[in-house]
């Protein structure tokens, strides 16, 4: 039974990859907390020796599952960033909400003179532009403006660093 709750353990620190309480592994896993804490020190115990690429490390009274350091640099090559281009219809877009935000999808259709429904939806999808509200006019149209990962991929900490607009 306890190495089922151990599997158990790591299924749940794997498939969410950030830290996870101890009451909520002691909801999910229906165990008492000082079963779960006795387990979790046996875990980690495991997880210490060498020739182990994971670890398990108590964090503000949860656990996490993460790499250990020794192998960051074969992390670094291994990771391939991956590049998905924008289309040149969807960086227009992305740059009129950034500077119009918050902005409704008939305006930037009536900006750039062309439907935008399929670019909305990529720019949604990759997490770049979301829905921020909706305009006090006929049929509430939605408003969409630009999200953290939009500022992170552009390496923008505010809004306020976009370079000036031209005239």
């Amino acid at each position: 039974m306890r190495d089922e709750i151990k599997a158990a353990i790591e299924a749940v620190l794997f498939m969410r990859g950030e830290r996870v309480s101890a009451d909520e592994l002691v909801e999910i896993l229906d165990i008492p907390l000082l079963e779960l804490r006795d387990i979790m020190r046996e875990l980690i115990a495991e997880y210490f020796h060498p020739g182990r690429g994971l670890q398990i490390v108590p964090v503000d009274d949860g656990y996490l599952m993460c790499t250990k350091g020794e192998y960051s640099d074969i992390l670094a090559r291994a990771v391939r960033p991956v590049r998905r281009r924008l289309s040149q219809a969807a960086l227009e877009t992305l740059a009129l909400i950034a500077y119009r935000q918050p902005i409704t999808r008939a305006e930037i259709e009536k900006i750039r003179g062309v439907r935008v429904d399929r670019v909305i939806t990529s720019l949604l999808e990759r997490g770049l532009i979301e829905e921020v509200g909706v305009k006090e006019a006929v049929g509430k149209p939605i408003l969409y403006g630009t999200t953290a990962e939009f500022l992170r991929l552009y390496g923008l900490t505010s809004l306020k660093d976009l370079p000036p607009l031209e005239e």
